[in-house]
This record gives structure tokens, C-alpha cells and sequence, in this order.
């Protein structure tokens, strides 16, 4: 235990130079960096494609998609997710079904061929704030009748510069209520990362989408962080 007496004005300022010393080097390295739904800033979409199980479930082709292709629609601040809707009949996108010649392979009642995978997120590429921090997502649900042939995530992705691999951190969305997830981000200025909401399920006919269901997610106010040391502070310590 150490003891400080007040024997005069120079070893006052000497420890409270030391404890300022202490404080600045025992202070956290990585701050916190809160992220919400936004729709300044979560506005790419992509789509990954991928057989249904009962094809084997492989995975067909990935590209950019616009995010109201996806299917996500912003009102205000809040963010709606529906089921994927392709208008294509070809038998690509659709089973056939019914004995018809030609069979009903799109339309009406056409059970979906392909399981899609639509993202919606915001990114940040080649450094900054969100590098080398510790990436904070939260959000409210405020409707969630999604069918359960349909999932949606939240999502924080960490990818290295040429997006050949990733550090993730998921959490599947709740049928009501707050979701908070996080991600300790690599301090490298290359990387990318990103943020958002992950819908997986077939793809369904634009006249049978009302039984899938859809989510709507609100933000949550983004608190600015307190500071954690001040000079205030150390004065207290010590009078």
C-alpha cells in the first residue's frame, strides 16, 4: 500500500503527473463504435443464390443486387425485409407443378427453386472509424411475422482486403424487441467491414408473398460514449 502525503506543492503535481501517466496508459486501446439502422447508410445489396435442399443445397452465383430487388423498403427511419420476389416463370427460378402442357413452372401457387440469400448493409472499405474499434449493432424489431420457411439475421462482417475471408458476429432476429451484437474489428487499413440484416428462404411469387410474412426493424439512439478520464477526475484523486 502506498501512502501520499500533501508536503507541498512540487509532489503534488509530481503525482498528479504520475496518476495522469497511469491513467492515459491504462485506458483502453479499442473504443466502442455504435451502429443502428439507418437509411443514409445501409444502402448496398447483394444476393448469393443457392439450389433448395432438395437439389442439394449448393451454392449458384453471387452478385450485387439493388436493395429494393432484395426485397427491402425504408419508411422514415425503419427498415421492412420481405421474402425474395422474382418475376420470371422460367423453371430456374420456379417448380414446376400441375399437369398442364406446358407445366405451371411460374405463377401462382409455384413453389420457389432456388433459396436466396438477400443482404442488406451498410460498409465501410479501406479504414476508417469502424477499424480498430469494437463495432456495435443495435436495433428494435417492431414486427416480425415472417413464415418459418424465412430467417433474418443482424450481422457485423470483418473481411480482409481482398474479401477472401471474414471474421463474423451474428444474431438471429427476435419475433419483438431490442437486438445488440458486437465485433471486435482487426486494426488493419485494408480491410472492410460491414454491417446489416442477412434474409435467407426461396424465393417466392409476387401473388403468394402475403403467407411468408415480413420484419421491421427500427433504431435505437446511438448514445455518444462518456468520457472515461479527465483531468477533473485525477484532481479528485488526489487533494
Amino acid at each position: 500500500m502506498i501512502t501520499l502525503r500533501k508536503t507541498g506543492s512540487v509532489l503534488r503535481f509530481t503525482v498528479l503527473g504520475v496518476l495522469l501517466a497511469c491513467a492515459l496508459s491504462a485506458a483502453p486501446a479499442r473504443a466502442d463504435v455504435t451502429v443502428t439502422v439507418d437509411p443514409s447508410k445501409i444502402t448496398n445489396g447483394y444476393m448469393n443464390v443457392f439450389e433448395i435442399p432438395s437439389h442439394g443445397g449448393g451454392f449458384v452465383f453471387g452478385t450485387g443486387w439493388g436493395i429494393g430487388d432484395l426485397v427491402a423498403t425504408y419508411a422514415g427511419n425503419d427498415l421492412t425485409l420481405s421474402p425474395n420476389i422474382i418475376g420470371d416463370p422460367n423453371e430456374f427460378w420456379y417448380q414446376c407443378v400441375g399437369a398442364a402442357t406446358p407445366p405451371n413452372c411460374g405463377g401462382p401457387g409455384a413453389p420457389g427453386n432456388k433459396t436466396m440469400e438477400a443482404n442488406i448493409y451498410g460498409e465501410q472499405n479501406g479504414g476508417g472509424p469502424l477499424t480498430g474499434t469494437t463495432v456495435v449493432f443495435i436495433g428494435n424489431v417492431t414486427s416480425n411475422t415472417l413464415a418459418p420457411s424465412h430467417s433474418v439475421i443482424a450481422f457485423i462482417k470483418d473481411f480482409a482486403p481482398d474479401f477472401s475471408s471474414s471474421v463474423s458476429s451474428t444474431v438471429v432476429l427476435p419475433a419483438s424487441g431490442q437486438f445488440k451484437l458486437a465485433l471486435p474489428t482487426i486494426n488493419d487499413p485494408g480491410r472492410h467491414v460491414q454491417y446489416g440484416f442477412q434474409m435467407t428462404g426461396p424465393d417466392v411469387w409476387n401473388t403468394d408473398v402475403t403467407p411468408y410474412g415480413s420484419v421491421t426493424i427500427a433504431p435505437l439512439d446511438v448514445a455518444v460514449p462518456a468520457q472515461r478520464t479527465s483531468w477533473g477526475t485525477l484532481k479528485m484523486l488526489y487533494r
